[in-house]
């Protein structure tokens, strides 16, 4: 039996962390499918996983062949049996896209000609990527065939009757193709929804007008709205598009446990990286985050592509973590479902290599942030085989083959295509050998924490917005600069590197989807609520646009007892852009206008303007140079303790009292200086559990914990381009007897 309970993924009775590695069965001869799992399985790993595209399995004349009757290559059933035979379990991810560079992400051509299935978006534009609406009649038709025929294979092979079979992925990257091109399915059908949504919600008042139109009217209202509803328009077809992902994903999991397999673990892909940073991932986790809410059994996964794993983006691989498990209930533990592990060839064109060292690094900070199945992807490439002769399409479309990358696929992949291993292999299968050593212990850890780290859900409502309208541009651009990980990412880095252990909590309120949920709400089921009882101390990047409802709960927060550190802007403005000040009015603080990058002198002229900050010795105890800062938002308040000011004399940081709790507003983007950092969260009470004597920045402290508190094991990760000599101190006891060296690139575990 396989169940998830208390962030554990467990096994017939026993909490475990999985390692799994992708390989394609269908990008492989039958006769090679033993030797790549064969190689997959003396990395130690557990599992193997493996898209199941329907384009692979569809012939032109429609019949769908899953065992091997016109090519032994597409036995699915064949396939899990010999990893069962290898004592391998399976991870299936049945789509239906699967994209991994398939032709048409995985969706048989014939599906785009029916009636509705392909959406035009804003002004009746058609999309520019292959996507589809995941709601028309007649793709939910065709995928229901396509279920019907891939599930039975894998419902025989359940592990509960004896099989390998331990999870299905439901779909794959949902949303992503709409969100990268800007690109919303709006079609009537979806623009009558879309009212009624609304008119579930309250909102309709939002959209005067709209009752009682004809759908093509609101169809027009909302593919191409006046400029003065543009940032509504986009505001609330997102969070409608929340709750549409969900009824979509509803509609699979119902699909798939009339087969049998409902009782398994359910999978959702969390897309969003880009340009090796995880700044945008947290779009990913806004957008899906209603198809795992509420939803006990269904288990999100990461899907991040950072390369490299360094002191820049460190703090992007630790936040993604960090967010999704502020999403999740206390019954959804984090599995990362593409886990990058190759050597960043992936065009075969030189232009990235990726050292084998970073797959171990982030392997090991995976696992030390709670994620209980890791598959490695791609794991091993192989050859894509010719497409069956379509005799609509004479003459062919050039390649002629299941996916458009030409004849082999998987050039980054630890076992390229013809299974030759490159340098990633042996650290991959030292890692996954090193941590299988402590699995028995690891599976019932929790990451240790020491303080919240709040994640905005709606600050990351960005993926849509009105082409060419400049109101939203600005509030989205507004947001991209202070979301999230602060200004210039250095909140996060400063904790991350800090050696803080970080609890997510969203801010965001969903009643928006737990009121249109039509499963009754089970409020133990949901991710947990900003309590100061259960995080006394929150730090949070925000801009100048925060919802009112979370302005409130931040200020009830802090006058109830809680302690705050808000780094970026004190909040004016709402969501839409409209003036907003409950958090400033509740602290009683008069906020300025940012210091500007042009001023202008006596005589008329035009010059740059460089504001520049420093802190208060007398309040941090800290003596720093004069700086240079990017923004800077004077406050006002008479009795607030001073921490930075301007050179001007303007305060930029101040300490309040607010109720029984405390808040420190930093606002500016004072630089990662890690001791500042240190010393603003000590006057909050705040020092974290493992504490390092490092001089130089790039070690990361990971610790987990079992729940009794009796028995923990810490990872040292240094991810700078030198060595770090350090002692390491739980709480005020030394746990190193003397100075340890972490390598550079390289990790050390404290057991």
């Amino acid at each position: 039996m396989i169940t998830t309970r208390g962030r554990q993924l467990i096994i017939d009775g026993e909490p475990r962390v999985i390692f799994a590695g992708e390989v394609h069965y269908f990008r492989l001869a039958r006769d090679q499918w033993r030797d790549r799992l064969v190689a997959l399985r003396d990395t130690g790993a557990q599992a193997v996983a493996t898209y199941i595209p329907w384009v692979v399995h569809e012939l032109p004349d429609g019949r769908i062949d899953v065992t091997g009757e016109t090519a032994d290559w597409r036995d699915l059933g064949a396939f899990c049996d010999l990893a069962a035979e290898l004592g391998l379990l399976v991870v299936a991810r049945p789509g239906p896209f699967c994209m991994a560079e398939l032709k048409n992400e995985g969706i048989p051509h014939r599906v785009y000609g029916l009636p509705g299935v392909v959406a035009p978006g804003w002004r009746g534009a058609p999309p520019p990527t292959r996507d589809l609406d995941y709601l028309a009649p007649a793709f939910l038709a065709e995928t229901r065939r396509w279920y019907d025929a891939v599930l039975p294979v894998l419902a025989q092979r359940h592990h509960d009757h004896g099989g390998p079979v331990i999870a299905v992925q439901l779909d794959n990257e949902i949303g992503m193709l709409a969100w990268v091109s800007n690109s919303p399915a709006l079609t009537e059908a979806v623009a009558a929804d879309w009212r009624d949504w609304l008119t579930a919600q309250d909102r309709l008042d939002r959209h005067p007008g709209l009752e009682g139109s004809e759908p093509a009217q609101v169809r027009r209202y909302l593919a191409d709205p006046p400029a003065d509803a543009a940032v509504a328009v986009a505001d609330d077809l997102m969070r409608f598009c929340r709750a549409r992902f969900r009824r979509y994903t509803d509609t699979l999991a119902g699909w798939v446990a009339e087969h049998g397999l409902g009782t398994l673990p359910l999978l959702i892909n969390i897309h969003g990286t880009g340009g090796g940073r995880g700044l945008t991932y947290p779009i990913g986790i806004s957008q899906l985050l209603g198809t795992w809410r509420n939803r006990p059994g269904t288990v999100a996964g990461s899907d991040m592509y950072l390369g490299d794993l360094t002191v820049g983006n460190v703090a992007d691989f630790v936040l993604g973590n960090v967010f999704a498990a502020a999403t999740a209930g206390p019954n959804q533990p984090l599995t990362a479902l593409e886990f990058e592990a190759g050597d960043g060839n992936y065009g075969q064109d030189l232009g990235a290599l990726v050292p084998p060292e970073a797959t171990a690094l982030k392997t090991r900070l995976a696992h030390a942030l709670g994620n209980r199945m890791i598959n490695f992807y791609l794991l091993a490439g192989g050859i894509n085989p010719p497409l069956d002769a379509d005799p609509e399409l004479p003459g062919g479309d050039g390649i002629d083959r299941i996916a458009f990358t030409g004849e082999e696929h998987g050039f980054a992949a630890p076992l390229g295509p013809t299974g030759r291993p490159n340098r990633t292999w042996p650290v991959l299968t030292e890692v996954i050998t090193d941590l299988n050593r402590v699995e028995q212990r690891a599976a019932g850890m929790i990451p240790h924490t020491d303080l919240a780290y709040g994640f905005v859900a709606d600050h990351y409502l960005t993926e849509y917005a009105v082409p060419d309208d400049p109101a939203t541009r600005e509030l989205h651009d507004e947001l991209a600069r202070f979301r999230g990980f602060g200004p210039r990412q250095i909140l996060a880095r400063a904790l991350v590197l800090g050696g803080y252990g970080l609890a997510g909590v969203d801010l965001s309120p969903h009643d928006d989807l737990d009121r249109t949920d039509p499963r009754p709400i089970d409020r133990s089921e949901l991710p947990a609520t900003l309590d100061p009882a259960a995080h006394p101390v929150l730090a949070l990047a925000s801009g100048r646009s925060l919802a009112a409802a979370t302005q409130r709960l931040l200020a009830d927060y802090v006058a109830a007892g809680g302690r705050l550190l808000l780094a970026g802007a004190v909040p004016v403005q709402d969501e839409l852009g409209r003036d907003c000040r409950l958090l400033a009015d509740a602290f009683a603080i008069m906020v300025g206008e940012p210091l500007p990058d042009q001023v202008v002198d006596r005589l008329g002229r035009s010059r740059s303007n460089h504001p520049t900050v420093r802190l208060d010795p007398d309040s941090t105890g800290l003596i720093r140079p004069e700086v240079r800062v990017g923004f800077a938002q004077p406050l006002r308040h008479p009795d607030a303790t001073v921490l930075v000011r301007t050179t001007g004399g303007d305060a930029v940081g101040l300490e309040v009292r607010h109720g029984a709790g405390t808040a420190i507003l930093l606002t500016t983007d004072y630089p990662c200086d890690l001791a500042v950092y240190q010393a603003l969260l000590e006057r909050l009470g705040v020092r974290p559990r493992y504490r390092t004597d490092a001089e130089d920045p790039g070690l990361v402290v990971a610790g987990m914990i079992n729940p009794e508190g009796t028995d923990e094991l810490v990872q040292l990760i240094n991810v700078a381009p030198y060595p770090i000599e350090t002692s390491v101190w739980r709480e005020a006891k030394l746990i190193t007897p003397r100075p340890i060296t972490v390598g550079a690139r390289s990790a050390v575990l404290l057991q």
